[in-house]
């Protein structure tokens, strides 16, 4: 579907409007036509510390025929606002809401019947950990509660930290129904902008019956990628968010959402209940690099951490914590620091390697290796399994499993 320039100016006219055009309705002045099973939804306790209700703020009009959608805005580039539209670097995140990004792609209420609800407005370098506990609970309560009102969610996201909230949803979300997580590398305002496409294509992924068992996914140009292995590749380009190895799992084609094989859990996936967490637990991530100082991990225990992922590029031996490089590789002085801290917390190592593993071995008998999962996504499952009250053994487990039944253990390196 190509969208006209006029779309980015009517896109713009609403981001400065408070008025929400037809067929969007304003659920608070309509609360009488509005689902029950939505109005009744559960409080949930918001990330800010204060309680609300799972307030759904535009919903459009009914058609009986269509299945029907929860759009979680959470601001980002795909909600930004830049002071031309030439302008795709020095603009505002965070500042189109949820009923002008939908009014933007009209032809998406003829794909589903459309509920937004506007969590928060934000790059999503400022969420934070309660967001990402929070946004999955939505999520479990809009799709997986008893008689819960969606077929499916699609999340708006900036792009910073997506992969982070992708792959929280898709480790802790409690049934098959789609979830797919969105954003934009350009601007509302600006010419070409690429929001309103994934937009659509987010929502017509979400309610393809082919969708169902995938867990959650990211859409965007065109890609269809799981959320355990999706990074974003490039800082600036359209076409960022992939997974290299694993590669995408479909794409969208005429506006339909193409698969290339039938729905698989993938190898390493794993799903874990937070219903009952009510907060996650600190866990620093520390990239490698020459002339790291350990004082920075002992001070991130000393300020409360209860585990450390360890990234990245080389600690040189003479004045550092550990050699952590390609594979997750440590060095001799490496180790012996790593073993003065591990048992006071649970130390992961991993790589800012885009591509392989970083895989268990009788060489580094006291670190756990993060297997498939990047840096970020490392200290995600790190800190569900601590919230869950998993001890250093079991982690390791959670971790190692099942990349481990394939490892020789008779060596003595990573390699």
């Amino acid at each position: 579907m190509l969208f006209r320039g006029s779309l980015v100016v009517a896109l713009v006219a609403l981001a400065a409007s408070s008025a929400v055009a037809a067929p969007l309705l304003n659920v608070a002045a309509t609360a009488d036509a509005a689902d029950a099973t939505v109005r009744n939804l559960i409080v949930e306790r918001d990330y800010t510390g204060g309680e609300v209700q799972f307030n759904i703020t535009y919903q459009s009009n009914r058609a009986a025929h269509l299945p029907k959608t929860l759009i979680m805005a959470t601001g980002g580039t795909i909600a930004g606002s830049g002071s031309s539209n030439t302008d795709s670097t020095g603009y505002t995140a965070g500042v189109v809401g949820i009923a002008a990004l939908v009014q933007a792609v009209p032809e998406v209420l003829a794909v589903s019947n459309i509920d937004g609800m506007q969590v928060i407005n934000t790059g999503s370098e400022s969420l934070s950990d309660a967001f990402a506990l929070h946004i999955s609970k939505l999520a479990n309560k809009a799709l997986c509660a008893r008689d819960a009102p969606y077929d499916a969610v699609v999340i708006t996201h900036g792009t910073d930290t997506l992969e982070e909230t992708a792959y929280f949803i898709d480790a802790t979300l409690q049934c098959d129904k789609p979830v797919v997580v969105v954003g934009a590398m350009r601007p509302s305002t600006a010419v070409s902008a690429d929001g309103p496409n994934n937009l659509i294509q987010a929502v017509t992924t979400a309610v393809t019956p082919s969708s169902v068992g995938r867990g959650t996914l990211v859409v965007m140009n065109d890609r269809i990628v799981e959320a355990i292995y999706v990074e974003k590749t490039h800082a600036n380009s359209v076409d960022t968010f992939k997974a290299d190895e694993q590669g995408s799992v479909g794409m969208l084609l005429s506006d339909k959402a193409f698969y290339y094989h039938a729905a698989a859990k993938p190898t390493f996936k794993k799903v874990y209940d937070v219903s009952k967490v009510a907060a996650l637990p600190r866990v620093d991530l520390f990239m490698g690099y020459q002339g790291a100082d350990l004082d920075l991990f002992n001070a991130s225990i000393a300020k409360g951490s209860k585990g450390i992922v360890i990234a990245g590029e080389s600690f040189v031996a003479n004045v550092t914590f550990l050699l952590c490089t390609g594979s997750g590789s440590i060095s001799d002085i490496g180790i012996a620091n790593v073993n003065a801290i591990v048992d006071k917390v649970p130390v992961v190592r991993s790589t800012k390697i885009n591509n392989g593993f970083v895989v268990p071995g009788a060489y580094y008998p006291t670190v756990i290796s993060s297997g498939v999962l990047n840096p970020v996504k490392t200290r995600r499952l790190l800190q569900i399994l601590l919230a869950l009250g998993k001890n250093s053994s079991e982690i390791r487990t959670e971790f190692e499993e099942p990349l481990k039944s394939y490892i020789n253990f008779n060596v003595t390196s990573a390699y």
